[in-house]
């Protein structure tokens, strides 16, 4: 599915790349705090620092706006996820890596994912699919790294399970974004990404690493 364009009447494209970095960050603010619906364009343009016939110079409707939040904040997610999987191999322990590197993104960016989430209904018909094949790609980087591990004998996972795995992992860790109003009560984000972590690699031990494991999944050398 090609990228959906958002047409601007400027040509420089430079320009029109900064202008529009200027308003994400202001509809970010606006939709978090007021949701889309009830954010104006004139809202949008005074906190990106322009006048609303400038802002209409970048895009054409307030859904146009939408859609670059959203495909910005992938961008962004997928393109620090992809920087620390470059080089790793197929152990558990880059497994643990790139789990970690993936929380710690979304904690970075947990305005961006809660906007993302909340408002992303709001996209046109044609921009939905091309917003959630995004967050499937991002599955599928972690499901590579499972397939490299199951290659390499770390893990015995079918297909279909380590699909789920990476779908796990995605959700988890957006789900730091959604709760962390009461999770950060409880938990440090250091401490929610090995709680988490070492749920999700009991789980896939039981039977499962190294071909070795039945019935509880032993980590670190103890029974659990």
């Amino acid at each position: 599915m090609k990228k959906r364009e958002v047409k601007a009447s400027v040509k420089d494209e430079l320009l029109v790349r900064r202008r529009r970095s200027q308003m994400i960050r202001g509809a970010v603010a606006l939709f978090k705090q007021k949701g889309f619906h009830r954010t104006t364009t004139r809202e949008i343009a005074k906190a990106s620092g322009f006048s609303i016939g400038t802002l209409y110079e970048y895009i054409r409707t307030k859904e146009d706006v939408l859609y670059l939040v959203c495909d910005s904040i992938y961008d962004q997610v997928s393109g620090k996820l992809l920087k620390g999987l470059t080089g790793k191999g197929g152990t558990l322990e880059h497994l643990k890596l790139a789990i970690a590197d993936y929380f710690r993104i979304v904690d970075e960016m947990q305005d961006e994912v809660l906007v993302m989430y909340q408002e992303a209904k709001s996209l046109s018909h044609d921009a939905l699919p091309y917003v959630l094949r995004k967050e499937n790609e991002m599955a599928s980087m972690f499901g590579k790294l499972l397939a490299r591990c199951v290659e390499n004998g770390e893990i015995h996972l079918s297909e279909k399970e380590a699909e789920l795995i990476s779908h796990d992992i995605i959700v988890l860790g957006q789900m730091w974004a959604f709760r962390r109003w009461s999770l950060a009560k409880r938990f440090t984000l250091e401490e929610y990404i090995d709680h988490q972590t070492e749920l999700l690699l009991s789980g896939i031990g039981k039977g499962n690493i190294g071909g070795q494991l039945s019935g509880p999944a032993k980590m670190g050398g103890g029974e659990r």
